[in-house]
């Protein structure tokens, strides 16, 4: 993995791990479901702008379609909606560490469902990164933590595992940013209805409101995607997805920054084991690939 790599990943994880104290911020101000969907329209759009300057075209495969409808669903309006929805209650922090669990819960999935075969480290990494998860659970719980928002973040990050897994064998091809585009769209339809007959327009306009729905729009809503996918062109799907092992660490560490979210002695220990159980089962799939899907656009 060269210098460039290295950087891309780093650049990647902190738009990713970013995103959950942006959507906390938008949130504050904002209907979830109504602003997550105008957010889709708007990057879809661009998306499928830029694809077409690229000379892509709404020419997909059969498996690209599914790739299309699934993730535009279950990751766009159910992981990104519901986790909207929970950062009215949960801090971004939090949020951001249930969220990175997706890695573990596909490797427990696949193990248990799929009969994948995993390698002792796999193993070891699910055991380290779940032990690590209910220790902060437990942590939050204890404290009074939001259950509602809290059940709402679990089945997001259930939800976009299921979604990972039912089109792990769909290829991007060379239409992955059209793919990514079509993808918001559909996202922005499912979301659109329920926004409309269960939250009132109430928009407190501000500074702050406005730059942070830019902010989402553009960095992990858009060049996270697209850095993603040219990372995973340099160095590969597998290996470009050891770099999620940062999301949990830079998902508290901007959220304490930017809003002055507080971490308990318990907190910072479980962040640091579920970090080192995603980079285990992360290395541990250093193998032969399988076809990356377009699967990666942030919140």
């Amino acid at each position: 993995m060269d210098i460039r790599a290295i950087i891309m990943g780093l650049i990647f994880a902190l738009a990713w791990s970013s995103a959950f104290t942006s959507a906390r911020i938008i949130v504050a101000d904002a209907p979830p479901m109504t602003a997550l969907a105008i957010r889709f329209v708007i990057s879809g759009l661009m998306a499928m702008a830029l694809a077409a300057a690229l000379g892509q075209k709404i020419k997909l495969t059969r498996a690209q379609w599914i790739s299309v409808v699934v993730f535009g669903v279950c990751q766009n309006a159910l992981y990104l909606g519901l986790n909207f929805i929970a950062m009215q209650t949960i801090e971004a922090g939090f949020a951001s560490i249930i969220a990175s669990t997706m890695p573990l819960i596909v490797g427990l999935l696949g193990w248990v469902v799929f009969r994948d075969r995993l390698p002792p480290l796999a193993i070891a990494g699910l055991v380290v990164g779940f032990v690590g998860v209910a220790l902060i659970m437990g942590s939050r719980i204890s404290g009074g933590v939001d259950m509602y928002g809290l059940a709402l973040c679990v089945i997001a990050a259930v939800a976009l595992a299921i979604a990972t897994l039912s089109v792990r064998s769909a290829s991007g091809g060379g239409n992955l940013l059209m793919v990514v585009g079509l993808q918001m769209l559909v996202g922005a339809a499912a979301l659109a209805p329920f926004a409309a007959m269960m939250e009132p327009f109430e928009v407190n306009w501000n500074t702050k409101l406005a730059l942070a729905f830019i902010y989402t729009t553009l960095v992990p809503g858009l060049a996270a995607t697209w850095i993603w996918f040219e990372l995973v062109k340099r160095i590969g799907a597998v290996r470009a997805a050891t770099f999620h092992f940062l999301n949990p660490f830079f998902g508290v560490a901007i959220a304490a920054v930017l809003l002055g979210e507080k971490l308990g002695l318990l907190d910072v220990v479980g962040v640091a084991i579920v970090t080192v159980g995603i980079l285990a089962v992360q290395l541990a799939k250093q193998a032969p690939q399988k076809p990356v899907t377009a699967d990666r656009a942030a919140l």
